[in-house]
C-alpha cells in the first residue's frame, strides 16, 4: 500500500476525533430539593433588588392610578358595606386613653409604637362568621381583578375599572385551586404555631434550653412551608392565563423558580417588612395627634395594600420570565 492511500485514512480518524471532542459537552448541574448542593447560578443572572422591585410596581400603579384607585374604591366600599360596617373597628381613642395610663412615663413614641401594634394585629378581623366569609370572598374577587388590570396595562391595552371585574373573574375556580394548596402548603407554619404557643403558655418548656429548641423547631417549620409555597405564589399568576389549569400552573411555577427559590424567599419576605416599617412612619404621628381619624387613615392604607402587593409580586414573576 502506498503512502499516498494511508494519508486519507490519518485525515479521516483526525475528522472523528475533532468530531467526537466538539460533541461532548459538559453535564448540567442537577438540583434537588432539600439536599445539600453547590449553589447553582440561574443563566439569566441575577434578580433585581426588593427596592427596585417595589420602586418599579409603584411606578406602575402611579402610571395607570385611575384604574387601580378605581379597583381599590370598589373593594373599600363593598367592605364597608360587607365586612367592617361604617364603623370600621374599635375606637382607638380609647385605646389610646387606656395604653397611656398602663404606659405612663414611657414615652409618647412607645405609646404610638403601641397603638400601632394594635392596629396591625386587628387587621383581618371580621366581626362574624358571615362577615369573614365576605371578606374572603372579597380578597379572592378584587385579587383576580388586579392581576387582570396587571396584565393589560403591562401589555399597554385601554381597559376600565369595571372590565376589571367583569373579565378578570373568568379563571375563579382554578385560582381557588391554587389557593387551595397555597393554603395546604401553609399547614406545617401554622401546626408549628398552635404547638409552640400550647408549649410555652402550658408551661411544658421551663427551661431556656427547651424554649429555644421548640422555637428552633417552629423556624423550621415556617422555612418549610415559605420554601414551598415561594414556588405556588407565583401559580397564583400563571393560573389566571388563558386555558391555563391548576397542575400545570404549579409546574410552571416550579419551574419559574428553579435555582432562585432562596433568592425568592427573600424577596417575598422583605415586602412584608417594607409596608409595616412604611405605615408605621406614617400612622405613629397620626396616632398621636388626630387619633380619632387614625384608624380611618389605616383602613384605607391597607385597601391599597393589596394592589401594591400584587403589583410587586407581578413584577417579580415577570422578572422571572
Amino acid at each position: 500500500m502506498s503512502a499516498s492511500s494511508k494519508k486519507p485514512t490519518i485525515g479521516n480518524k483526525e475528522t472523528k476525533k475533532r468530531a467526537t471532542t466538539k460533541s461532548r459537552k459538559l453535564a448540567a448541574p442537577t438540583y434537588r430539593s432539600f439536599k445539600i448542593s453547590k449553589p447553582i447560578k440561574h443563566p439569566n443572572g441575577s434578580l433585581p433588588s426588593s427596592l427596585k422591585l417595589l420602586k418599579w410596581s409603584l411606578a406602575h400603579i402611579l402610571a395607570h392610578k385611575k384604574v387601580f384607585i378605581g379597583i381599590t374604591a370598589v373593594y373599600l366600599l363593598l367592605t364597608v358595606v360587607f365586612v367592617k360596617g361604617f364603623g370600621v373597628g374599635g375606637d382607638v381613642t380609647e385605646l389610646r386613653g387606656v395604653v397611656d395610663e398602663l404606659l405612663a412615663g414611657s414615652g409618647r413614641l412607645f405609646t404610638g409604637l403601641t397603638l400601632y401594634g394594635l392596629l396591625v394585629g386587628s387587621t383581618g378581623n371580621a366581626s362574624s362568621g358571615i362577615a369573614g366569609l365576605y371578606q374572603t370572598i372579597l380578597l379572592i374577587m378584587v385579587s383576580l381583578a388586579l392581576i387582570w388590570a396587571l396584565r393589560q396595562t403591562y401589555a399597554k391595552e385601554p381597559i376600565r375599572i369595571r372590565d376589571a371585574f367583569y373579565k378578570g373573574m373568568y379563571p375563579l375556580v382554578p385560582f381557588i385551586l391554587v389557593l387551595a394548596v397555597v393554603g395546604l402548603q401553609l399547614l406545617p407554619a401554622i401546626i408549628g404555631g398552635a404547638f409552640y404557643s400550647i408549649v410555652v403558655s402550658g408551661g411544658l418548656a421551663v427551661t431556656g434550653a427547651e424554649q429555644v429548641i421548640w422555637l428552633l423547631v417552629l423556624g423550621l417549620l415556617i422555612l418549610l412551608s415559605l420554601y414551598m409555597v415561594s414556588s405556588s405564589l407565583f401559580a397564583l399568576y400563571i393560573v389566571t392565563l388563558p386555558d391555563m389549569t391548576p397542575m400545570s400552573a404549579l409546574r410552571s411555577a416550579r419551574e419559574l423558580v428553579r435555582y432562585r427559590r432562596w433568592s425568592l424567599m427573600r424577596k417575598i419576605m422583605v415586602l412584608p417588612f417594607i409596608l409595616l416599617i412604611s405605615a408605621a412612619v406614617i400612622m405613629v404621628p397620626l396616632l398621636l395627634t388626630v387619633t380619632l381619624i387614625a384608624e380611618y387613615i389605616f383602613f384605607i392604607g391597607t385597601m391599597f395594600a393589596l394592589a401594591v402587593v400584587h403589583s410587586y409580586m407581578y413584577t417579580l414573576y415577570r422578572e422571572l420570565l
